[in-house]
């Protein structure tokens, strides 16, 4: 389940100002204590903006191609265009490695 700011502020709150341990009050709330942390971390370290849900995105693209060769590649296309991708791979290879 989400929670937005002003919630996961006000579960920050009630832990910080319950009688009962931190495990307690969170076990009593249905709250992970790995989340809880996670939160307060980012409650300490930016206030209550930072608890706004950020959306995902990714880190990096695992098979992204180097700026540099997908030009070598485009160009190549563009100076040869009777030629099937393959090709293109095979002779961007070669003129890669000469």
């Amino acid at each position: 389940m989400r929670y937005p700011a002003s919630e996961k502020l006000e579960i920050i709150r009630l832990v910080e100002n319950s009688h009962l341990s931190a495990r307690r009050t969170l076990q009593k709330l249905g709250i992970p204590r790995s989340t809880f942390n996670r939160w307060y971390d980012r409650f300490l370290a930016g206030g209550v903006d930072a608890l706004e849900d950020r959306k995902p995105r990714p880190k990096r693209v695992w098979n992204r191609i180097p700026d540099q060769v997908r030009d070598q590649i485009v160009e190549l296309a563009l100076n040869e265009p009777d030629l099937s991708p393959r090709e293109l791979e095979t002779s961007n290879y070669r003129s890669r490695s000469a």
